[in-house]
């Protein structure tokens, strides 16, 4: 999966309070889209449109893979940091037990602190990475710790709740320990300067070397080596503890597989049942050839209603981009909405054919692409709170050539995005002038959501390795190129007359509204989510200030983009549309090149020029212009909450959905029902 997240213009949301009114989904036109927000963070809601009108069968299944989901979520804290889940525990002891005077800064500061290490499913930023720096001081916490029953505290056995301070608050308060969960600085060692718990006591050269070591140049279908597991050394020795039952996060595993069981019991089909199955055969065996059978199982089956993904899908939190988070989504059809995306799946081929990539990069026949708009009922793991709006998958690259790619757009949270940004005052703010505005008032929504179905469905399905190239030879780099080229091919292809041919775009001046958004995006606004003085970390974020820096400067002679200074603010002024379509699609053509070829200097050196450094008098004059706004630059989302109806005797005879729980009222919820991993997990 790849994931495509939201642009700022369309991201920075307005700040409103929740008014607490119980909402069902008859009601569900009158849900409050906005929680609450807190540091650089807002809370929204999301609908499930079209709940009621499923099949009895088809909402129980849901209810199934949706506890499935809900079940993986300590796994996630557990891969983040080894510490995450005790400073989770403790924190949320001292939370719900302390009996004190909760209105001073320092417990405000403290409770803040928390509502972050739930949105990151940790004690790292989920998306910047650096680790947060608390806002109350360790004698504060301390006082607190150990005025809590010490049977409510995460302890180990014989530790007392002072020892279990003295062990935590280093990892919390030392901003030399553990500064970053992904570090991505050239010339250091990732694996040894991350604090993701993939890796235990191995160097990144070592953890090279064994993956190196288990590759076969000849096989045309490589596992994804490494994916479910965490690198350790031990007595001097190299080995992988692995995930799975019996293995590594096997109690969580073990419920996943329980409600994946109960799943299987009212698939729709045959096919959606053989996915299931397949995938409960993964967990018990940890097998990454297994793991591939169920990935064809799942993108074949095309017939569905309820699709769902389940497991360890995405390599971000990795720093050399192999082992992946857990994460999960459970959706079904918008049946009509998905007409969008099929028309641009059935013209894959033809949007291949015609890419500006040299023609040996290009796939001689496009194999199973398909894509549809989906509806997301349960976000989990690593799409919780924090999700994408746009998913590709499976990410296996022979998988990808032989027997394709499923795409999908989240259309409810789309929907959410903007229902909940709507007046916000960022456009007004940001863009150059009111013709720039009424582009994007009249095309915004509509180019968004084209260059997202471009992006996954076509962008990561396009071009091919040539024959003996390693899929991981751009390694740290490989994120960044990918998205990037996902994002070109969406960018090079909103802008063609085919869309407007097939009734996909009204006419040929629409495009000029997405092309804005992202050099908006690029060279100036996503700045917001990055602290003065840092780099840009992030591999979306590094992709599309890549592509916006490049073609900024690849455009100075002709000045096809601009930044203008007016009433001394920046601005981008696009003053060639044409050109810049043209320079997307160079770009395009040389990533490609480099993702085909596997031509890891030409990645590095992409990345390292342009996708990195932050000019610092922009970055102050973006800053201030924002906070100003009083918005927040990331957001997540509260789950609705699903609920059995049953009979006398025990017969499910409907299923309820609700959109009452609050944020804390969730995250505590969770704690309770869905923590079946120990505090420490080796």
């Amino acid at each position: 999966m790849k994931k495509e997240l939201m642009t700022m213009t369309v991201a920075g949301l307005l700040l409103t309070s929740c008014n607490g009114a119980k909402t069902t989904t008859a009601e569900a036109d009158k849900l409050n889209y906005t929680v609450e927000q807190f540091a650089d963070l807002q809370l929204l809601r999301y609908q499930v449109p079209g709940f009621e009108d499923l099949s009895l069968k088809q909402k129980e299944l849901v209810y199934y893979l949706a506890q499935a989901a809900l079940e993986g979520r300590d796994i996630l804290f557990d891969q983040n940091g080894k510490y995450n889940l005790a400073i989770r525990r403790m924190l949320e002891a001292v939370y719900t037990q302390y009996q004190g005077d909760k209105t001073t800064p320092d417990y405000k500061n403290m409770e803040i602190y928390l509502k972050r290490v739930w949105f990151s499913n940790g004690i790292h930023h989920h998306y910047g990475a650096d680790k947060f720096v608390p806002a109350f001081s360790p004698e504060y916490l301390r006082e607190l710790v150990l005025n809590v029953d010490p049977s409510e505290l995460p302890l180990t056995e014989g530790q007392t709740a002072s020892q279990l301070c003295d062990e935590l608050f280093p990892v919390i308060f030392d901003p030399k320990i553990m500064p970053k969960r992904v570090n991505q600085a050239d010339g250091e060692d990732l694996v040894l300067t991350s604090a993701s718990n993939y890796y235990d006591g191995v160097t990144q050269a070592e953890a090279e070397a064994f993956y190196n070591k288990k590759k076969n140049p000849k096989d045309q279908t490589p596992p994804s080596y490494g994916l479910n597991s965490r690198l350790v050394k031990e007595n001097g020795e190299i080995k992988e503890k692995v995930w799975k039952i019996g293995g590594l996060y096997s109690p969580a595993i073990e419920k996943i597989v329980f409600w994946l069981k109960k799943a299987e019991g009212v698939a729709e089909n045959d096919a959606q049942k053989a996915v299931i199955s397949k995938l409960i055969a993964y967990y018990e065996t940890g097998d990454l050839k297994t793991f591939d059978e169920y990935a064809i199982l799942w993108l074949e089956d095309l017939n569905s209603r309820i699709d769902f993904v389940n497991g360890f899908t995405e390599t971000y939190g990795d720093p050399l981009g192999m082992k992946a988070s857990w994460e999960s989504l459970v959706n079904f059809k918008d049946m009509e909405a998905t007409k969008r995306t099929e028309l641009i799946s059935q013209n894959a081929q033809w949007f291949e054919d015609h890419s500006p990539m040299d023609k040996q990069y290009k796939k001689e026949k496009v194999k199973g692409v398909s894509a549809k708009v989906i509806t997301a009922a349960i976000l989990a793991g690593d799409l919780y709170p924090a999700t994408a709006i746009g998913i590709n998958l499976p990410n296996a690259n022979w998988i990808r050539n032989e027997h394709g790619s499923k795409s999908v757009t989240i259309g409810n949270i789309t929907d959410a995005y903007a229902k909940a940004a709507h007046g916000n005052g960022f456009n007004e703010e940001f863009v150059y002038s009111e013709a720039e505005l009424k582009l994007l008032d009249k095309y915004g929504d509509l180019t968004g959501n084209l260059h997202t179905d471009l992006h996954e469905c076509l962008g990561h399905g396009s071009g091919k390795l040539l024959p003996g190239v390693d899929p991981d030879a751009l390694k740290a780099y490989g994120s960044t190129i990918e998205e990037a080229r996902a994002d070109l091919f969406g960018l090079y292809y909103v802008a063609d007359p085919k869309l407007v041919e097939l009734g996909l775009t009204p006419d040929k001046e629409a495009y000029k509204a997405e092309y804005y958004t992202f050099l908006m995006n690029g060279l100036m606004t996503q700045l917001v989510r990055v602290e003065p003085g840092n780099n840009v970390e992030e591999a979306h974020m590094r992709n599309r200030q890549l592509i916006a820096r490049w073609v900024f400067e690849k455009g100075a002679a002709d000045k096809v983009v601009e930044l203008k200074q007016k009433e001394g603010k920046t601005y981008v002024v696009v003053n060639d549309y044409e050109k810049l379509r043209q320079l997307f699609g160079e770009l395009l053509a040389e990533i490609q090149r480099i993702k085909s070829t596997g031509d890891f200097e030409s990645a590095r050196a992409l990345v390292e020029n342009y996708a990195v450094k932050v000019d610092p008098t922009l970055h102050a004059e973006i800053l201030e212009r924002y906070k100003k706004l009083n918005l927040a630059p990331y957001k997540g989302f509260v789950n609705p909450q699903y609920e059995l109806v049953t009979d006398a005797n025990g017969t499910v005879t409907d299923v309820k959905v609700t959109y009452t729980e609050g944020y804390v009222e969730q995250m505590l919820r969770y704690s309770k029902e869905y923590s079946s991993l120990p505090t420490i997990n080796n």
